[in-house]
């Protein structure tokens, strides 16, 4: 009998993007993840189930155990800490970039920053390597907005395009770092259902290479 296995999926472009992937290793939801309002999934392998989860959940899932497997953006990586996780895979999708932006033409701001973003553990280990003082503010959405009103000298976000920063009067100032999605494990799982896990990788690898040799950008 076939070990069962969990994976916990991130809500948005995440689950979009990766489900392509987890079809091509046979993997396939019961029902439409986008529109069911179940939020555990049965799947076309019974061995296998998804739970959809928000983002910044998904490491939290894995590191205890409730999922086994997960797939989420480096940038919730970075900011959880990955501890009690292994991160065996990058699958190339849902990719932008971290970086730090502020008004355009506005001059860097001598002294004390104050920052505002929802990456406030990655934003202070980036400055405080620098040897530069932020005063994080914490915010959940519409981070242009911030320094348009005086609330935060930057912001440290993702950035895809660049054209909501555009739009809005901003400009990119610095790339903390490149961001796609990963696969990431359980510890515990990963010995106990090594075998089981690591085909899965295996399998969503091939994949990733396939797309990749198909689409070279």
């Amino acid at each position: 009998m076939r070990q069962s296995l969990t994976i916990g999926l991130s809500k948005g472009r995440i689950l979009e993007e990766s489900l392509p992937l987890l079809a091509e290793a046979d993997i396939e939801p019961s029902e439409n993840p986008e529109v069911s309002r179940r939020l555990v999934l049965e799947t076309s392998d019974p061995s296998v189930r998804l739970v959809v989860l928000r983002a910044t959940d998904v490491p939290t899932y894995v590191q205890y155990g409730a999922a086994d497997i997960g797939i989420a953006g480096k940038d919730v990586l970075m900011e959880h800490g990955g501890e009690g996780l292994y991160e065996p895979l990058d699958l190339r999708i849902a990719q932008c970039r971290l970086m730090v932006a502020r008004k355009r033409g506005q001059p860097a701001r001598k002294g004390r920053l104050r920052v505002a973003t929802k990456f406030a553990n990655v934003t202070r280990r980036h400055f405080a390597a620098r040897g530069q003082q932020v005063e994080v503010i914490k915010l959940y959405g519409s981070m242009e907005l911030a320094p348009l009103v005086g609330l935060a000298d930057c912001i440290v976000d993702l950035v895809a395009t660049g054209a909501t920063l555009e739009a809005n009067g901003l400009e990119a100032e610095e790339t903390l770092e490149y961001i796609s999605a990963r696969v990431i494990v359980n510890k515990a799982a990963m010995k106990m259902k090594h075998r089981r896990i690591r085909n899965l990788i295996d399998q969503l690898s091939e994949a990733v290479d396939r797309r990749s040799e198909a689409d070279p950008e």
